[in-house]
């Protein structure tokens, strides 16, 4: 197959869950990872080799075991088809590891990629399932694939459903402490079973966030960004993070709560969300952990690839 020269490939941030929606319901943000692939046909096939700028850069694998070039190389075996050699040159703004999408949006570039390398490219539905295999939960990919506010759930055939609701530009504060909260941890505080009121209390809100997303409707957000499935038994883990989203509230926040399974922090603001992002910092830090604040807004935006032939 004839390549390209040069592939890039934006990727967004995302927020997953937005307090009850629990893997079904996440938002694309305006702050972007780029990666730039460079193939070359006389190099052995299937070779990379990784450069990063940025996050990471100091210790993320420059190999075939790098995130992107796993995906790159996935798509590949997934199409039948040598893959090529690639030089891949990643520049990372998303935090690492904090609940803001930075796995979604490694894994997507390589898959978005390599995409680009074939004559018949796949869909996005197929790329989501193949993100979702390699990161376990679909609903930051599928925030990435198709930009702003996505509702995803499985289909009964396999594969997902995903649906993009129309939303307004959001203003966001991030808090992001430097705490290594590994997924699985997050995943296995969860309790095994939940009561039939958590459940109903959860469906109700969940639309009710879909709603008041749609809409812009902050004050509509501020009852419905509440949920009994997740956050109770996460916010435990994370030093400081209940104290935080008191503070979000006390600077003005509409809503606030996990950005994921965290440790990042989401608050929704009308007013100076710079003040609430720090208020959020200054109790993170209160509780001895370093932190980074955010202000951010969503976007409709979805990933987007450039090809030079």
């Amino acid at each position: 197959m004839s390549l390209p020269q040069r592939i890039t490939v934006r990727v967004p941030a995302t927020t997953a869950n937005l307090g009850p929606g629990f893997d079904c319901l996440a938002l694309a943000l305006d702050l972007w990872n780029r990666v730039t692939f460079r193939l070359d046909e006389s190099a052995p096939a299937g070779s990379v080799q990784v450069c990063i700028h940025g996050r990471g850069s100091s210790y993320l694998p420059l190999d075939s075991r790098n995130l992107t070039a796993r995906a790159f190389l996935r798509l590949f075996e997934h199409a039948g088809v040598p893959a090529p050699s690639a030089s891949i040159e990643c520049t990372n703004r998303l935090p690492l590891g904090s609940g803001l999408g930075s796995s979604a949006s490694a894994v997507l570039a390589g898959l978005l990629g390599a995409n680009a390398c074939l004559p018949q490219p796949y869909p996005k539905e197929t790329l989501l399932t193949l993100a979702a295999e390699m990161e376990g939960h679909p609903d930051n990919a599928a925030a990435a694939l198709w930009g702003g506010l996505v509702i995803v759930t499985s289909a009964r055939a396999g594969g997902h459903i995903v649906r993009k609701v129309p939303s307004p530009r959001l203003q966001v504060a991030l808090a992001v402490p430097s705490y290594h909260l590994p997924t699985q941890q997050a995943r296995a505080a969860l309790p095994k079973s939940v009561s039939l009121a958590d459940a109903v209390f959860n469906l109700g809100r969940t639309a009710m966030v879909v709603e008041a997303v749609r809409r812009g409707d902050l004050s509509l957000l501020a009852e419905a960004l509440d949920d009994r499935l997740h956050q109770p038994y996460r916010l435990p883990l994370i030093p400081g993070a209940a104290q935080a989203l008191q503070a979000a509230a006390e600077a003005g926040a509409a809503a606030a709560g996990l950005s994921g399974a965290g440790p990042s922090l989401i608050a929704f603001c009308a007013g100076d969300a710079q003040a609430v992002s720090q208020a959020m910092c200054a109790a993170l830090r209160q509780a001895g952990l370093e932190c980074e604040a955010f202000v951010l807004r969503t976007t409709s935006q979805a990933a987007s690839v450039r090809v030079q032939a």
